[in-house]
């Protein structure tokens, strides 16, 4: 049986599954194909150089940033300064919503 991989964007906060960041979020800021994508979070992992990552390796938030897909579409490119504002401001503001529903 052929398991669905999930449907991912770029600007989506992704958790990341499985590796030595296991257990921290990053920014989808490409797609290589089908299978692999790009996530930055603009700390470790910037955004000139973004971790290629599986999708199976990975858990889709369904929390898709509008300002780093704008910045995107403008500039072809978003600023490390904004990847971590958008990650804390998930981190802090929507991931406890997330846990108390599950709970």
């Amino acid at each position: 049986m052929i398991k669905e991989q999930p449907l991912l964007n770029i600007g989506e906060i992704v958790e990341i599954l499985t590796g030595r960041e296991k257990g921290k979020y990053g920014v989808i800021i490409g797609k290589e194909n089908d299978r692999y994508i790009f996530i930055a979070d603009g700390d470790k992992r910037k955004f000139d150089q973004p971790k290629r990552k599986n999708i199976r390796h990975i858990r889709a938030t369904g929390y898709i940033s509008k300002e780093i897909v704008d910045s995107l579409d403008k500039n072809g490119k978003v600023t490390n300064a904004k990847l971590r504002y958008v990650l804390q401001d998930y981190l802090s503001n929507r991931l406890p919503l997330d846990e108390e529903k599950g709970e």
